[in-house]
């Protein structure tokens, strides 16, 4: 739980530095709908999964601060360092291609191995074939959805 978490977390502050950073207003247009999106589906999934963890309250209070200040300070962030931060720079390249290959191998591992893993191997989903093929369809469907957002973004 805390690996999704960390990847979430990594994830936002590198989105929320690209926008604070860009001064290309066609692009902040895009990245604020991206943004929109991507943490309302990213709070549901990690709010379903905080819930389900049995946490205690101060423990998903912790939580739930780091998801809702990490894009925020990631803006901030990226506004302060406009100056200096060059968006097309080899080394700021490099380094935005790093923490967002980290993050989403964290966010696909997470995915994959802890929460549809014990939604397909429960014991409703194994007893219906039918039940099954929707659900890998729904997967394959939702995955070809945010890859088709993410080409706008």
């Amino acid at each position: 739980m805390q690996v999704l978490e960390l990847g979430i977390v990594v994830h936002s502050v590198v989105i929320g530095l690209s926008l604070g950073a860009s001064n290309n207003t066609c692009s902040v247009k895009g990245l604020i709908a991206a943004l929109c999106f991507h943490q309302m589906f990213e709070g549901m999934g990690l709010g379903g999964c905080i819930l389900q963890a049995e946490y205690k309250f101060l423990k998903k209070a912790i939580m739930v601060f780091f998801f809702s200040v990490t894009t925020p300070f990631g803006i901030a962030l990226g506004i302060a360092m406009s100056t200096i931060y060059k968006e097309n720079s080899p080394s700021a390249l490099i380094t935005v291609g790093l923490l967002n290959a980290s993050s989403a191998g964290l966010l696909i591992y997470m995915a994959l191995v802890d929460l549809l893993s014990a939604d397909f191997m429960g014991p409703k989903l194994q007893g219906s074939i039918k039940l099954q093929v929707k659900s890998y369809v729904a997967v394959l469907l939702g995955a070809g959805g945010m890859s088709v957002m993410a080409k706008w973004a």
